[in-house]
């Protein structure tokens, strides 16, 4: 390697972290380029819900930085005109509000226009909202989303350590929704994980927990990494790793680590499926 080819490189990292500390976005065909001159594995093309900002706006440009091929999804035309200025080479970016069933399914017809993806990184949620904002979101989204969207090779569903408190609840699903908390979503959004794991045996179906970091979402004041509240996701839908490559499990740093029994009750599960079918008019695909 040349001296100068050493400074270009040893550049371009000093670059992307003085850019990664002032919270902004490098995104770049250079940067595809690079990465793709020094990552020898087979891309993969990519969609990810909720990725105009925050953990999934950083797992969409670790992607594209790789070279993989990215699909990216905004609640509005506002918030997709923002990303466009943030990053510059996804493949696409739609629009869809996931607090709306109809919105929702629009979004799953637009992403099957696209053809088949090797990943559908489930990353879209909220947090500070109404109790039926939190259920339509955090869980009746990423359901309808997994039923209509044609199989990928691999599931990843964020949940949250707040999942552990949470209870199934099902008798508020239909009425009294706002006995619905957040945590109780992130419970739901791991029974779905393990329920598709269980059920689609050629599909890898994980779930991962970014922990407390500090997103919009998360607050300035959060304790965890950032970059390590994203790498998981971005690991979970390429690697070829063995240890990215199984199903049914709860990931927290590229480990797996212990979830709420509760979501790895079979009739649970199919009971919460068969909840989200009525409310949804949607079935699970089989």
């Amino acid at each position: 390697m040349s001296n100068n080819h050493k400074y270009s490189t040893r550049r371009k990292f000093i670059v992307q972290a003085a850019l990664a500390g002032a919270g902004l976005v490098l995104t770049s065909p250079l940067n595809r380029a690079f990465s793709k001159a020094n990552n020898p594995q087979k891309m993969a093309r990519i969609f990810i819900t909720g990725s105009s900002d925050g953990l999934g706006l950083l797992a969409a440009q670790s992607l594209t930085d790789q070279g993989h091929q990215v699909v990216l999804h905004a609640r509005n035309a506002k918030r997709k005109e923002d990303t466009l200025k943030k990053i510059q080479v996804a493949e696409a970016i739609l629009i869809g509000d996931l607090s709306s069933i109809d919105e929702t399914k629009a979004l799953a017809a637009e992403v099957n226009k696209l053809g088949t993806f090797d990943a559908v990184i489930h990353n879209a949620g909220v947090y500070n909202a109404p109790a039926q904002q939190i259920f339509s979101v955090n869980v009746l989204a990423p359901y309808i989303l997994t039923s209509l969207i044609q199989k990928p090779k691999r599931l990843i569903y964020l949940t949250s350590d707040m999942h552990r408190s949470g209870k199934p609840k099902f008798e508020y699903f239909k009425t009294g929704i706002e006995q619905i908390n957040y945590s109780d979503s992130k419970l739901h959004v791991l029974m779905l994980c393990k329920a598709v794991a269980r059920k689609w045996k050629d599909v890898y179906s994980n779930s991962v927990n970014p922990g407390w970091v500090p997103t919009k979402m998360g607050g300035a004041g959060a304790p965890d990494d950032l970059q390590k509240g994203y790498e998981t996701q971005v690991w979970l839908a390429t690697s070829n790793d063995k240890q990215a490559k199984v199903s049914g499990h709860y990931f927290y740093h590229q480990k797996t680590g212990r979830s709420n029994p509760t979501a790895d009750d079979h009739l649970l599960q199919e009971q919460f499926l068969e909840l989200c079918q009525e409310i949804t008019g949607v079935p699970f695909a089989q």
